[in-house]
């Protein structure tokens, strides 16, 4: 579209080869006002047309809550959905970040309910305080598809998770199998003994809960192996350091650590790095990102992770059903499943 600019002065193509003469000002306004009566509706027009031709554009709005965009895991979330998203370009797809606070990502759901959105999905910062929010989403009719961390309630159309118990007790297995081979043994000739550090998710965060109660399912049946220091480390790598390096000052011996995401699973190898201790500590953490936790298991950072999958790929197929099929109903739960990824 050009740019329109209103002069005050005639122009013409070679000013230098006329002689100069003033028009009255009367004469100027006119033309101005004349100029200006015929160009200002074609602009307006223009502006328009282009407004309703973006509009027109998206047939749908999608728009995802995300709980905190600093985490990896989240951000390799959001990359992911952006990258199906761009293979629909009917749909027009809206992240808003609630920065690790419940508070704001309350208040940008309650935004996100005025724009009316076809389909909300929301990562759920904390399992209680969304409850009421995404009930208020069913309540405007907007399907509401929720990822990872169930709620308090049932407020959503669809859930989207893999089985953090699962999970723990592959993980708890692993510990035991590690610690049995350590120890020179079998699974035939004696149990396995070791001291294991436990770093936790956020308490209170039902994937931090069930990661654990599934570990500990399995480290139970063997009362060798005693988790000597547990911690909390809040999902984040700087924060799990600071907790490493208090467990390691108070004991001298720890043969595993066992952190719920990756993260803090590589804070606390740098930690233990520090005071020269990383040797002999099997690192073992959840998430399995590829650039992540899949490349510190090749660089022998970490002995394992396991793959929690980033379920965007589950939520994009199930939002363009819900979009384009008014006859589709989905299942409350869908569950992924995960996978081992060791040395």
């Amino acid at each position: 579209m050009g740019n329109f600019k209103f002069d005050r002065y005639v122009h013409v193509s070679n000013p230098l080869s006329l002689p100069l003469k003033r028009k009255p000002i009367a004469m100027y306004q006119k033309m101005s006002l004349t100029h200006a009566l015929v160009v200002f509706p074609v602009v307006a027009a223009l502006l328009t047309g282009c407004s309703q031709q973006q509009q027109s554009s998206f047939k749908y709005l999608v728009i995802f809550s995300q709980c905190n965009n600093a985490e990896p895991y989240r951000a390799a979330q959001n990359k992911r959905f952006e990258e199906l998203f761009a293979q629909h370009p009917e749909v027009k797809f809206v992240i808003s970040d609630g920065q690790a606070d419940a508070s704001k990502q309350i208040s940008q759901i309650e935004n996100a309910i005025l724009q009316k959105p076809d389909v909300l999905i929301v990562a759920p910062f904390e399992r209680s305080a969304l409850a009421g929010v995404m009930g208020e989403a069913m309540q405007a009719g907007i399907p509401t598809i929720c990822l990872e961390r169930d709620i308090a309630e049932p407020n959503f159309t669809t859930f989207v998770s893999c089985d953090n118990v699962e999970i723990g007790r592959m993980a708890g297995q692993f510990i035991v199998d590690y610690l049995t081979k350590k120890n020179g043994l079998t699974k035939k000739n004696g149990d396995p003994k070791g001291k294991v550090v436990e770093i936790t998710g956020m308490q209170g965060v039902q994937a931090a809960t069930y990661r654990h109660d599934g570990t500990f399912e399995v480290l139970e049946k063997h009362p060798d192996i005693h988790v000597v220091h547990q911690a909390t480390g809040n999902w984040f790598q700087a924060e799990a350091m600071a907790r490493m390096e208090e467990a390691l000052s108070a004991n001298p011996e720890i043969d595993v650590v066992y952190a719920h995401n990756d993260p803090m699973a590589y804070g606390a190898y740098l930690a233990a790095k520090e005071k020269g201790r990383q040797q002999g500590i099997a690192f073992v953490g959840i998430d399995g990102l590829p650039e992540e936790g899949q490349q510190y298991v090749k660089d022998g950072i970490l002995a394992a992770t396991f793959e929690y999958p980033l379920c965007a790929d589950k939520a994009v197929e199930l939002t363009m059903q819900l979009l384009t099929d008014p006859e589709f109903a989905p299942q409350k739960k869908y569950i992924l499943d995960s996978r081992a990824i060791t040395r």
